[in-house]
């Protein structure tokens, strides 16, 4: 397995369709086997109406497996509290940050956007 136990995440899945839901997670890894991997962590979900993604306040444990095509994962540095985390947009793109020293640009849209 390329992720361990103790790693923290970022993962969004992919829309198959305009409409879809743009759901992101955040989470620590809590147990890997073979291509599966439980998460405890946020759910980021994008309210249209505000143009933003919003974190849900109750922590959950989910099962994924990182290798599906549908799913995007990002690695975050075990030092970020991810916690702390919220998504800004910072010169035209979105990203993930502690607004200290971690930033992710998750920019969906390309480089100009």
């Amino acid at each position: 397995m390329i992720i361990n136990k103790g790693e923290k995440i970022h993962f969004i899945r992919r829309r198959n369709f305009i409409d879809d839901p743009r759901r992101h997670f955040l989470g620590e890894v809590k147990e890997a086997e073979g291509t599966v991997i439980r998460v405890e962590g946020r759910i980021f979900v994008f309210d249209l109406s505000k143009g933003e993604y919003l974190k849900k306040a109750r922590k959950r444990t989910t099962i994924i497996n990182p290798g599906d095509s549908g799913y995007i994962v990002n690695i975050i540095p075990t030092d970020v509290d991810i916690e702390q985390l919220v998504y800004k947009r910072v010169e035209g793109s979105l990203v993930v940050t502690d607004g200290k020293s971690f930033f992710l640009d998750i920019n969906e849209f390309g480089a100009n956007r």
